[in-house]
């Protein structure tokens, strides 16, 4: 059976949950599913502004995260999405030292190397030169909704890891045309909640890129249906694009794919637990790693 890997998110936003629940994904690993594992762990602290995709409040010490993923052997990576840089904010000393500390980390260490997800290709001409020991993934902020622009992503050496727009999650007949090698680089997002046929995609990417850079912008507002009531796990499970555990277990681990990313940085830690308990926890051992998180008073999930 091919292992499956999940790409978490909240690096910085959630270090407080991983930092507990870490441990018990490895003391108690016959609460989880054998035959997946933890591939990476993405996010990026507040302030960046080479940030994108959404705006990050993660406040955890960049070491301290980077100490957590390495003891257990969990790739790190910056998500480094944003879609309007320009050249002179190639020199931004916080992102550079945080792509500086991800690389030494990576090359200190015979564990996971770390990686960088990436939109522009100014800022990955950048990477490629000045942090080489970096894997780079191509972000699904790109909004590749075209099989034929996706398929040249995949082929772009660039990047080990392609993560397409959640609109071709059920492009059977176009997926099942690509090599293993090519399966291999494809990593679908999961559990997106935005309307199927959203038009707006880009330019809400986009107002997250100018937030980060700094820049004075409207405030860009959905227009979906049911947007005023936010993500809902509940209504992400109904989206067609929808990939759930069944999905991947009898539809897409046998087609010969193995990565899958969960969203969720924008949302609170009791939601990512959930998601944690939906896709890697046994459905008997859930109430036994809700109670193991819920009942350390030091975490505050709300």
């Amino acid at each position: 059976m091919k292992t499956i890997y999940y790409h978490l998110p909240g690096l910085f936003e959630f270090y407080e949950l991983y930092r507990e629940f870490l441990p018990l994904f490895r003391a108690h690993r016959e609460y989880f599913y054998d035959w997946c594992e933890i591939g990476s762990i993405y996010g990026a602290p507040a302030d960046c502004i080479w940030g994108g995709g959404r705006t990050s409040f993660g406040e955890a010490d960049p070491g301290d995260v980077l100490s957590l993923l390495q003891e257990y052997g969990i790739s790190a990576r910056l998500t480094f999405s944003n879609s309007l840089l320009r050249q002179e904010h190639l020199l931004d000393r916080k992102c550079n030292d945080l792509c500086r500390l991800f690389e030494e980390k990576s090359e200190a260490t015979d564990g996971a190397s770390n990686g960088v997800i990436v939109h522009s290709d100014l800022l990955l001409d950048y990477l490629k030169t000045h942090y080489p020991g970096l894997y780079l993934v191509s972000s699904t902020t790109k909004v590749l909704t075209d099989f034929e622009d996706f398929l040249g992503e995949v082929n772009r050496e660039d990047f080990c890891y392609v993560v397409p727009d959640f609109r071709l999650n059920k492009a059977f007949d176009q997926l099942n045309t690509l090599s293993e090698q090519q399966k291999d680089k494809v990593e679908f997002l999961c559990n997106e909640c935005c309307f199927i046929g959203c038009k707006d995609r880009k330019r809400c990417y986009e107002a997250v890129s100018r937030k980060n850079l700094g820049e004075n912008c409207p405030e860009h507002y959905c227009t979906a249906p049911d947007a005023e009531n936010g993500y809902r796990f509940s209504k992400a499970m109904k989206n067609p694009a929808f990939i759930g555990i069944n999905d991947i277990k009898n539809v897409y681990m046998p087609m010969g794919f193995s990565n899958f990313k969960i969203e969720g940085r924008g949302l609170g830690s009791a939601l990512i637990l959930e998601f944690l308990l939906y896709y890697l926890t046994k459905p008997e051992y859930q109430l036994h790693v809700r109670e193991e998180i819920y009942l350390d008073n030091m975490l505050d999930l709300f």
